[in-house]
């Protein structure tokens, strides 16, 4: 009985345990990782191709499923050992090119997307410590500054960082003053911080994302990116999916029954969905989610910008629009006899 066995230093056709036929792999490291990932995206490597071409009408066995797909009988019962000595290869070599391998496979998966994710977030929690400083300053200054809005936090700033704060009511010791101040100076410098994060990711989104940029807006885009981990995640996500992302605690609270199911979730920050009609959210989100999942696979492709995906939603939402201003149609009146 003919055996095929593939090793990652060669491939091996043997008969009763005798090798007839022998396809030894290259000794170099890029080599070998070349072989590592063919084996492992289910392809077969140069040296079982030069194998399987001597294959005439024989019937050849193997317990490898990648090599029964090319008409090599599968058995998984089969234990071929190859003999001992049939290539002097140092087994260290196995070591360094699986390496190599993990490495090229990093780099094949990277995503440059995940800065934008990462920026995104940061202006997140740049806003909760912005409110969170405002918040505290604005209460502070009201202490000596009564009429105050404790809502108006960049007059809370004004006020504490103003040469002028000398009223009676306000702190009396030089080293609190001080310390308000800094506090101030504190919400400026993340006031301008998120600014900066906020303009760098409208910048750096289109350049990633130019359909996703130009559907959603460069803003809303990056948070999708965000939500999702990244470009390549985002494209292989359903419309379905996209609709709802964001959305996640009112999803599951749908399941466990409590709410109805949620309409949209991030998307409901896009303006034409915002200003809709409670209504209709829920289709123009269906069909903004639809062009936005065609969008991100185009630039996972790296696909030039296609306009025709917003002028798609556009047409949608006109023809909702129309169907608003319509009559309904309602049942005839029965006729009394």
């Amino acid at each position: 009985m003919h055996v095929v066995v593939s090793a990652w230093y060669g491939a091996f056709l043997l008969e009763d345990g005798v090798i007839l036929r022998t396809a030894l792999a290259p000794t170099e490291i890029e080599p070998l990782a070349d072989r590592a990932l063919l084996r492992r995206s289910g392809e077969l490597t140069p040296e079982e191709a030069a194998i399987l071409a001597e294959r005439k009408d024989e019937e050849w066995s193997t317990r490898d499923r990648r090599l029964a797909a090319h008409g090599l009988r599968l058995d998984l019962d089969l234990r071929p050992q190859i003999p001992a000595g049939t290539a002097r290869i140092d087994p260290g070599l196995l070591r360094t090119a699986l390496l190599r391998t993990a490495e090229r496979s990093l780099e094949d998966a990277w995503d440059p997307s995940v800065h934008v994710e990462d920026a995104v977030r940061a202006v997140a929690d740049l806003d909760r410590v912005q409110n969170l400083v405002g918040e505290r300053l604005a209460s502070w200054v009201a202490r000596d500054s009564p009429d105050l809005d404790l809502s108006d936090h960049a007059r809370a700033v004004r006020t504490a960082l103003a040469a002028e704060t000398d009223s009676s009511l306000g702190p009396l010791d030089p080293a609190l003053r001080a310390a308000r101040h800094r506090l101030a100076k504190l919400y400026r410098e993340v006031e301008g911080t998120h600014a900066e994060l906020q303009k760098a990711v409208e910048a750096a989104t289109p350049l990633r994302a130019p359909n996703l940029s130009h559907l959603l807006g460069p803003d809303l885009a990056a948070r999708f990116l965000a939500a999702a981990g990244g470009l390549d995640r985002l494209a292989r996500l359903p419309a379905s999916t996209i609709q709802v992302l964001g959305a996640e605690r009112a999803f599951f609270e749908h399941l466990r029954g409590r709410a109805p199911p949620p309409r949209h979730g991030l998307l409901f920050l896009h303006p034409t969905i915002q200003s809709a009609p409670r209504g209709e959210r829920g289709k123009l989100a269906r069909a903004l989610a639809g062009k936005a999942a065609i969008a991100a696979r185009l630039d996972r492709e790296g696909a030039p910008l296609n306009e025709s995906l917003a002028r798609s939603y556009e047409a949608r939402r006109a023809e909702l629009k129309a169907r608003r201003g319509a009559p309904k149609r309602g049942r005839p009146a029965r006729r009394l006899r």
